[in-house]
């Protein structure tokens, strides 16, 4: 029973990450990669991203207060935040 309520949850919080980069070869690009912990461990994904996305990425988690990550449609989604 415990697996069926699991399955239903589709969007999960983000309660920790970590980035990391994995060098190649010389004159080969390396592979950013942030694992993203859900629910204090219920789940984790690993996200490998591109030189740029991994920066925007950095900055989004950096400043966000909240981020949820929906597992079905693989979306981060980041908390509302006031204009000005």
């Amino acid at each position: 029973m415990q697996a069926a309520v699991t399955e239903q949850i589709k969007v999960r919080k983000v309660t920790a990450w970590q980035p990391s980069f994995t060098a190649k070869e010389p004159g080969e690009a390396g592979v950013y990669a942030f694992q993203l912990i859900l629910d204090q461990g219920a789940e984790q994904r690993v996200l490998q991203l591109t030189e740029g996305d991994a920066d925007n990425l950095f900055d989004w988690l950096s400043a966000s207060s909240e981020v949820y990550y929906d597992t079905e449609r693989q979306v981060l989604i980041f908390a509302p935040r006031g204009l000005g």
